[in-house]
């Protein structure tokens, strides 16, 4: 083999972060499938597996994907879970019912929550080896948390998708102020992924500033949080669907940090049990770190009306995940480690 089809090869392998197996799951729907194009894209790892029930659409998608030609890309695709996660060691998951108009995130509960429950209980059997997995469907909080508990995972090694609140609170202030919005920082919501999400303020930057010295009156601020809230439900308004270019980029840029690439730092839904915090045994967005080291996260700090809104938020996710108990769907508390012993 000649020299310069060895520097060809070595610059194909070297175009990636890892060589381990990716899985998306869900991947013949339209997350699913722009998660597979941006992982090829930012160069994560050749080797994706796609696996969907939807033998048409996984298939399209893994057509389309051979049609775009990735140099060195490795794309598998199958309806048959054994063979989907049997060695992978980073997932990420947009296989739940998508959000309709007129629907809550909350709508979704029961039905996606047994589909995540299946999804841990897959990892348990087939890669429970996986190194981190990332959980965009809704209602984002509990199925990652279902997912957790069924999966037999370190809470460190799952996490949810939280990060589209923050963004669009960004963009808010953004279109607000005139400002290009990576010129706005420290706009993070915390809490529950859905309507009773805590909005941050008291930390936000505008081109360096703090929001604190321009001014906005109380009812525009209530305009914008409610703008940020319902950030997902205009999505459905104006495109006739929920979102999905969105969160599948920034699951992938999650996904990314926890192999090793840049750490993805906006706001993740974690496993939280913080006697200090005050929370205990939900999933919520926190202010997070995912590196290769799995996730961390840090206490919030804020004014004494976003602490309470964040309060309520967590109380939210308390009944929801009480709601699950009830329907059999996860154990009691008290039991939680009987099918997950590292909670």
């Amino acid at each position: 083999m000649g020299i310069k089809n060895l520097k060809n090869i070595y610059t194909v392998i070297m175009q990636f972060l890892t060589n381990e197996k990716l899985l998306i799951v869900g991947a013949g729907g339209m997350i699913g499938s722009n998660m597979v194009q941006s992982a090829l894209m930012l160069g994560l790892t050749p080797n994706i597996c796609l696996y969907d029930i939807y033998e048409p659409g996984v298939h399209g998608v893994a057509d389309e994907m051979a049609h775009c030609a990735f140099p060195g890309a490795n794309i598998s695709w199958t309806v048959d879970p054994k063979e989907a996660f049997t060695g992978a060691k980073y997932i990420i998951s947009s296989g739940g019912a998508p959000r309709k108009e007129g629907m809550t995130r909350e709508d979704l509960l029961k039905g996606n929550c047994q589909i995540a429950a299946q999804f841990g209980d897959f990892i348990k059997e087939y890669c429970p080896d996986v190194k981190h997995v990332v959980v965009i469907f809704n209602p984002a909080d509990v199925t990652a948390l279902t997912a957790l508990i069924h999966s037999g995972l370190k809470p460190n090694q799952m996490t949810s998708l939280a990060a589209l609140d923050s963004t669009r609170l960004q963009q808010q202030l953004a279109m607000e102020f005139g400002v290009q919005q990576d010129k706005v920082t420290g706009a993070h919501t915390y809490g529950g992924h859905g309507e009773q999400m805590a909005v941050f303020a008291s930390q936000v930057k505008i081109d360096g500033k703090p929001l604190s010295e321009f001014t906005i009156s109380p009812e525009r601020w209530e305009e914008i949080k409610h703008n940020t809230i319902q950030g997902g439900s205009n999505i459905i308004k104006l495109r006739g669907r929920s979102s999905f270019q969105s969160p599948a980029y920034q699951a992938v840029k999650m996904i990314e940090g926890a192999m090793g690439g840049e750490p993805f730092t906006l706001p993740a839904g974690c496993y939280v049990n913080c006697d200090k915090c005050g929370y205990k045994n939900v999933m919520m967005a926190m202010p997070t770190t995912i590196d290769k080291t799995g996730v961390h996260f840090t206490a919030p700090e804020g004014t004494a009306e976003e602490m309470a809104a964040l309060t309520s938020s967590y109380e939210h996710l308390q009944k929801m995940r009480d709601e699950l108990v009830t329907l059999g769907i996860i154990p009691e508390i008290s039991k939680w480690n009987e099918l997950n012993p590292n909670l």
